[in-house]
């Protein structure tokens, strides 16, 4: 039994719908044209035998006010039934047809004017009881046709429906087969060509959820090592002083090492919370924003940072607007990761560029630092991992993928070409996020809220 939702259903009764009526419609059509035709037919044989008796007057002997009947054989007739002459004042002189019952018989006759100035006419009758016999064999068989096709259609509907729905129902089936453990791509090349789309969007869905479950068990376990490894330090050092006794400063330089261990950890545990912050994130309602105002804005925030290095800050933004549906906090968090490792691995005196162009449809924003570059072999947006010998948990870069992720970004990382020592930071927009209009952004949702 097929659910109230099944497409299945709603595609099976539109399709039975659609054909009963265009059937209904074939066949009334039909059955008229069969009726009028052979009723013409009838028509025009009785006319021309009509015109045949008037015109080798066989009727024509001295008149009598009575009516004169003549016999099929007299009438040179092979249709008719009865030829007669009747004078009917209460009929027009003009060709006309009647059609009647008698006896339960039907019967056509023709009213062709004989002598107009005595209102009497030739009068060809034909039974035509024979043919609407046949009208009701066809109208029959048109009937046991159209139930012969009904089931067919009925049968072909089934089948059409599981043919069309085969693709999704096989989609369905791979996806209710998948775990974490066990992500297969959908092969979207044997799909229809209407589900292509579909087949590639999941595609890139499986490859999200498979960057995440990675990222997450490496996350966890970096996280274990990382806490591990300091609380193992402090363990140690604890028992070395406690092994004898010793003199107040040993134990105030041992209590500042389990401090620092303590701060460290606590910045990481900060940044572990900061990716469940994140995540809330990623269910912000999307809203309008206009980019190049959005880095402008943000613009006043960094160089507040960057004026504790002496750090000057240049902005080269094109086009001069561009709108796209995004959440501004997962944003901000790639930008401002970008903009503090700039900051924090470009020396004193130096200069960042913040340069945004026009990539086809797409929006590409670089951030250029002077530092020392970094190592392109190495994935540096794994959790905890730490090319420098600059302090911070290594979670910064891996913070700003899964954010990217989560808006439809993509990110990356490579040194300077142009002579100068360091390396880009760059962000691409998808032009799939682009705003459908060219009005100043309403700060409003897409949902309407």
């Amino acid at each position: 039994m097929l659910s109230e939702k099944s497409i299945k259903k709603k595609f099976i009764l539109q399709l039975i719908l659609a054909s009963v009526v265009l059937i209904a419609i074939f066949s009334v059509v039909l059955y008229s044209y069969i009726k009028i035709s052979i009723l013409d037919d009838i028509t025009n044989s009785l006319k021309n035998e009509a015109n045949s008796i008037l015109k080798e007057d066989k009727l024509k002997s001295p008149f009598s006010k009575k009516p004169t009947s003549i016999s099929v054989s007299n009438a040179i007739s092979h249709v008719s039934d009865k030829v007669e002459v009747v004078i009917r004042v209460d009929k027009e002189p003009k060709e006309s047809f009647e059609e009647y019952e008698k006896d339960g018989k039907k019967f056509l006759s023709i009213y062709t004017p004989y002598d107009k100035s005595r209102s009497s006419f030739l009068i060809v009758t034909k039974d035509i009881t024979g043919t609407y016999s046949l009208f009701s064999k066809i109208l029959n068989s048109i009937i046991l046709v159209n139930l012969i096709g009904g089931i067919i259609i009925l049968a072909y509907a089934f089948f059409l429906s599981e043919t069309l729905l085969y693709p999704v129902k096989n989609i369905n089936r791979k996806l209710a087969r998948m775990n974490e453990n066990f992500l297969e791509h959908i092969d979207a090349d044997e799909l229809p060509t209407e589900f292509v789309s579909l087949g590639e969007s999941i595609n890139k869905l499986i490859d999200r959820i498979q960057n995440f479950v990675k990222y997450q068990k490496e996350l966890f376990i970096g996280a274990a090592h990382e806490l591990k490894t300091p609380l193992a330090v402090m363990k140690t050092k604890n028992e070395v002083t406690l092994i004898k006794q010793r003199d107040s400063q040993k134990y105030i330089e041992t209590i500042k090492t389990n401090n620092k261990a303590i701060d460290g950890m606590n910045s990481m545990i900060s940044s572990i919370l900061e990716i469940g912050r994140q995540e809330g994130a990623q269910f912000e309602a999307p809203i309008e924003l206009n980019v190049i105002e959005f880095l402008e804005e943000k613009n006043k925030d960094y160089n507040l940072l960057s004026a504790n290095k002496n750090i000057s800050i240049k902005m080269d933004l094109e086009p001069e607007r561009y709108c796209i549906l995004t959440q501004p906090t997962l944003l901000t968090h790639i930008l401002q990761n970008f903009m503090q490792n700039a900051i924090k691995f470009s020396p004193k005196g130096s200069t960042i560029l913040i340069k945004s162009r026009l990539n086809g449809d797409d929006f590409k924003l670089e951030i250029y630092d002077e530092g020392e570059g970094l190592d392109e072999t190495k994935d540096l947006f794994a959790p905890f991992k730490r090319y420098s010998d600059k302090s911070g948990a290594g979670l910064g870069l891996f913070l700003a993928r899964g954010a990217a992720d989560a808006i439809g970004a993509k990110l990356s990382l490579k040194n300077r070409t142009d002579g100068i020592s360091g390396a880009i930071a760059i962000i691409e927009l998808n032009a799939k996020n682009f705003c459908p209009t060219d009005e100043e952004p309403s700060k409003k949702s897409i949902f309407g809220r």
